[in-house]
């Protein structure tokens, strides 16, 4: 009976962690998944929604270039926190 209560807590505790750690898609998060991300606030949450509306980032350049306000100092520290665009952290794309 203690066994499968353990295997309950350790799959729970693995799936909590998991979403704790997962990727923040900057062309398909939420207003409140952006503002989760360390790093953005509002304003620059708004600034992401305002310049994907216009059509989806293709890259982190494509994101730097559309999105006012952000430096490549800035996208690592984000991509470090969780935020990728396209599926792709900002430290992938350099050369």
């Amino acid at each position: 009976m203690r066994k499968p209560i353990l295997v309950l807590i350790a799959t729970c505790l693995a799936l909590l962690s998991a979403s704790i750690f997962a990727a923040t898609e900057a062309n398909l998060a939420t207003e409140a998944e952006l503002d989760n991300v360390k790093g953005l606030g509002p304003s620059s949450t708004a600034r992401i929604m305002k310049a994907r509306t216009q059509a989806p980032f293709t890259d982190w350049p494509d994101f730097l270039k559309r999105v006012k306000g952000f430096k490549p100092t800035k996208a690592e520290a984000l991509s470090n926190a969780g935020l990728t665009v396209n599926g792709v952290p900002y430290a992938a794309t350099k050369p």
